[in-house]
């Protein structure tokens, strides 16, 4: 399941590539068209009302690139997708990188490649760091069983490693529930 599937290019990409059985949820008409063009099963829904239509267990991965930062609840997102899911895959733009730093040093809110709006049409509400990423999943009893941390080109330099949170402009973790 891709919450928040936008136009549908990932889980098609993943059935033609990897075989994957999947459906995205998306609240965009635009891209819900989009998605049905592609032969993408796609779902009309709001992920801030929740995925209480789901059972427990419904899925083996739910899937949420580049959406938690615009979710009112990002935290009550993540709880239900590790419901209805065994595991968890999550992207979000750091807002620790060094770029989006300097911005507010100067007194701006950042604007970058994975950051393209101005404050007043982003929407992005909730934006993290991978500390504050983390954080939330220790709070949560959530398990971080893989994390990647890339540039913009999705390239995992040496550097990104040696300072994940000053230099990493994208996150990926893969998650599950504790225990």
């Amino acid at each position: 399941l891709d919450l928040g599937c936008g136009d549908g290019v990932l889980l098609d990409a993943l059935h033609k590539h990897k075989q994957v059985t999947g459906y995205g949820i998306e609240i965009d008409t635009d891209n819900i068209l989009k998605c049905i063009e592609r032969g993408v099963n796609v779902i009309h829904s709001n992920l801030d009302a929740g995925l209480s239509e789901f059972d427990a267990d419904s899925f083996d991965y739910v899937i949420m690139t580049q959406t938690i930062q615009a979710m009112r609840f990002p935290d009550r997102l993540i709880d239900e997708m590790l419901r209805i899911g065994k595991e968890g895959i999550v992207t979000f733009p750091n807002m620790g990188h060094w770029k989006c730093r300097l911005q507010i040093l100067a007194g701006r809110m950042p604007v970058t490649r994975h950051l393209p709006h101005t404050w007043y049409d982003t929407p992005n509400i909730h934006m993290c760091t991978l500390d504050d990423f983390e954080d939330l999943c220790a709070k949560n009893g959530i398990e971080v069983l893989e994390r990647a941390i890339v540039d913009s080109q999705h390239r995992a330099r040496a550097g990104i490693r040696l300072l994940p949170n000053l230099l990493a402009e994208i996150a990926i973790y893969r998650v599950k529930r504790r225990g």
